[in-house]
């Protein structure tokens, strides 16, 4: 059995010998290896390269003490909008402003949509850009969720939409601003990791009697598979409407996130709470109109009575 040599008598390695012309190997980290980045050379900048990127994120939440129906509505819009973040319930008493405002920034979101809901009858919307503004404050009204609706419409998931406005937004700088925040809020960015690169419905928004209502159709196309449709060849096309429907009926719009100087007031606006004490005041005339009747019915026997029947009492015997 032969002995082990001494470390001292191993025999050397042979020397590597680097070749000047060899590059060096670039360094491994845990996402795969990293090369050396490249110097840019002056006068090589391509402004044409170097685009805007939209970012839009939206934070969608509402207030405590919501009903069903409009949280049914609020969960069609987040199916609706995927570059939106759903969040808890909000208390809206207080300073709702700031709080919304820190959310939001927590949530690294640029914008926010708020749904508030009153007395378990009134649905608000507030529609915010944050933290700098602007936001508007609406009244929702005609609220028809998906659920209800059962319409045969059906566009795949977080597909882009194409957002049309009626031409009655470019009449005054008010409905401007709103298309603006609207363009912003509900138009999902392009190349956004939850949304399909293609267009497949869209977002009607229209404006009748001071109002925005809010449609979404499919874009349907006959399932011919020997016909192939050209570009720009609407006639073969139809819409199919999916839902949900809704109102929007603004009431004040502010210079800030949730509150600031006043940009715009309606002056058309009527709160739902005027409108319920109108009919109660209806509903309490009817009333009084009924016991000035039964009163002046009384009055009037009192001043004509009526004769003594001769044959009243004939057959009581």
């Amino acid at each position: 059995m032969g002995k082990k040599r001494k470390q001292s008598e191993r025999a050397a390695p042979a020397a590597v010998v680097e070749e000047e012309n060899v590059e060096e190997r670039p360094k491994r980290t845990l996402f795969g290896f990293k090369d050396k980045p490249e110097e840019k050379k002056e006068g090589d900048e391509n402004p044409q390269t170097v685009g805007f990127r939209n970012k839009e994120k939206v934070l969608v939440t509402c207030s405590r003490r919501i009903s069903y129906r409009y949280r049914h509505l609020m969960l069609n819009l987040v199916d609706l909008l995927p570059h939106c973040k759903k969040d808890n319930k909000v208390e809206a008493k207080g300073s709702k402003g700031a709080a919304l405002n820190e959310l939001v920034e927590l949530k690294s979101c640029s914008s926010c949509l708020f749904f508030e809901c009153r007395k378990g009858k009134d649905l608000y919307m507030w529609m915010s850009k944050c933290p700098n503004g602007p936001s508007v404050k609406f009244l929702v009204n005609a609220v028809h969720t998906m659920e209800e609706l059962k319409l045969t419409g059906n566009h795949l998931k977080g597909s882009r939409p194409i957002l049309t406005f009626s031409s009655d937004f470019d009449k005054s700088p008010h409905w401007q601003l709103l298309k603006e925040m609207i363009t912003q809020i509900f138009g999902i960015p392009k190349d956004h990791r939850k949304s399909k690169p293609y267009h497949d419905h869209l977002f009607v928004f229209s404006i009748a009697d001071d109002h925005i209502w809010f449609r979404n159709y499919q874009i349907s196309c006959p399932n011919n598979s020997q016909l192939k449709l050209e570009r720009g060849d609407l006639d073969k096309m139809t819409l199919i409407e999916v839902g949900p429907r809704f109102c929007l009926n603004p009431i004040k719009m502010f210079g800030g996130s949730f509150g600031g100087p006043t940009l715009y007031e309606n002056p058309f606006y009527v709160s739902p709470n005027q409108i319920r004490s109108l009919e109660k005041r209806k509903k309490a005339g009817k009333y009084a109109k009924k016991v000035k009747a039964k009163t002046r019915r009384k009055m009037h026997e009192m001043e004509n009575p009526l004769e003594v029947d001769e044959f009243a009492d004939m057959w009581k015997d």
